[in-house]
């Protein structure tokens, strides 16, 4: 007994007729009658009376049935599941300005373990299928999966020994800039920067002093974190998507993956 004899055998069984099961497995009558026969003989009984216009059941094929179709759909199953594991899953993921290097490798790495055959396609900007952002970057219709926070810190030139700062840099056009401008004080800005990556290579050639995320620092080793005496906000980087994109098998991979991990 094998698949393929079960396959023609409820194929017959539900048809009723041969010459329309057939049909249905696109194979020739007389292949599909050879195969049922075999069924036949490996069980010892038989399963079907050929009538002038059809075939009638017996009850060893009522018995047989049920059977015989969840045989066929656990094979279809492991069918499936073998076929997906050997084929790539694309994933176009989008990478947000101010992303440090180190967090993006992190949260690829993280992607590989959901999507064990991904097929990353990464590209920088509001791009993709989902993007790894700060929560803030994300539009209002879209879902977040926070992954880690990033807390801001005060960053400091070389050669710098202490606060107070003398000389800031700022991001104006930045969504933390509002809730920091109450750190900068009095002391004057020296040079505005459209990213906080461009910031901090203003504050490692020694312009000023900058309140910045604590990861980007990595990519600065000249520059040195310092304290404020006033709390600093924390910023949240996930990831963003809009609710339809969990129709594609990689992002709801990932996005299952991520929410097992935060509630873990």
């Amino acid at each position: 007994m094998d698949i393929r004899q079960l396959a023609a055998f409820v194929a017959v069984f539900e048809e009723r007729n041969i010459t329309a099961a057939a049909q249905r497995l696109f194979v020739s009558q007389p292949t599909l009658s050879a195969t049922v026969r075999q069924l036949e003989e490996s069980l010892g009984t038989e399963l079907f009376v050929r009538q002038p216009r059809g075939v009638d059941v017996s009850e060893a094929a009522r018995t047989l049935y049920p059977r015989a179709r969840a045989l066929l759909a656990e094979a279809e199953v492991l069918r499936k599941l073998f076929r997906q594991s050997s084929e790539r899953q694309p994933l176009h993921l989008g990478v947000e300005g101010d992303i440090s290097a180190e967090q993006i490798e992190r949260f690829v790495g993280l992607a590989r373990q959901a999507i064990p055959n991904l097929q990353l396609h990464l590209e920088e900007g509001c791009v993709g299928e989902a993007r790894l952002a700060a929560e803030e970057f994300c539009c209002e219709d879209e879902l977040f999966v926070p992954v880690w926070d990033d807390p801001y810190v005060l960053a400091l030139p070389p050669g710098a020994e202490s606060v107070p700062v003398d000389a800031w840099i700022t991001c104006p056009s930045h969504p933390s800039h509002q809730r920091l401008m109450t750190a900068y004080g009095s002391a004057p800005v020296v040079a505005q920067a459209s990213t906080l990556n461009l910031a901090l290579r203003l504050v490692s050639a020694g312009l000023g002093a900058a309140i910045l995320p604590a990861s980007l620092l990595g990519g600065a080793p000249a520059v040195r974190s310092g304290t404020l005496n006033l709390p600093l906000p924390v910023r949240r980087i996930g990831l963003c998507h809009a609710a339809q994109a969990l129709e594609q098998p990689a992002v709801r991979a990932l996005y299952d993956f991520l929410r097992a991990r935060e509630a873990a």
